[in-house]
């Protein structure tokens, strides 16, 4: 009789595994597909998630279609120089580039979002003042 090995599911996404999925995305060069993100995934955090539950996060959508987008455009604006030194400031201002946009990106949903809530509270009768009272304090007490 042949058993049957399981695989270890990983690890659920929060906050901090988006995070650096979206960091993934913000340094990559060449094809760009999602088969080759849940290898990279992989090889980086040690994990491999399908391409639904990738999907399933809009952050993570959002920073593939964005970097999609911006890899089509310069496909053929590619830079290489003599000095290594060079190259890897050349690499890590366009990372950085790559993630300025992403975060701009994030940062405009963002403010819909708010202004959808804004509009919502509005229609509802909410003012300011409600909206801005401060979170009830959480009581944790000792147990013994």
């Amino acid at each position: 009789m042949v058993k049957l090995q399981s695989k270890k599911r990983s690890k659920n996404l929060g906050y901090a595994e988006i995070k650096q999925i979206a960091e993934i995305l913000d340094g990559w060069s060449g094809k760009l597909t999602w088969e080759l993100l849940i290898d990279a995934i992989e090889l980086r955090m040690f994990s491999r998630y399908t391409r639904q539950a990738l999907y399933k996060h809009e952050r993570i959508r959002h920073a593939f279609e964005l970097k999609k987008n911006e890899l089509s455009e310069v496909r053929n604006d590619v830079k290489r120089v003599a000095s290594p030194q060079l190259q890897i400031a050349l690499d890590r201002i366009a990372r950085l580039e790559s993630e300025n946009r992403r975060l701009e990106s994030e940062n405009n949903l963002l403010l819909e979002q708010f202004s959808r809530w804004a509009y919502n509270a509005h229609t509802r009768g909410l003012d300011h003042e409600f909206l801005n009272r401060p979170l009830p304090s959480v009581n944790r007490g000792q147990t013994k």
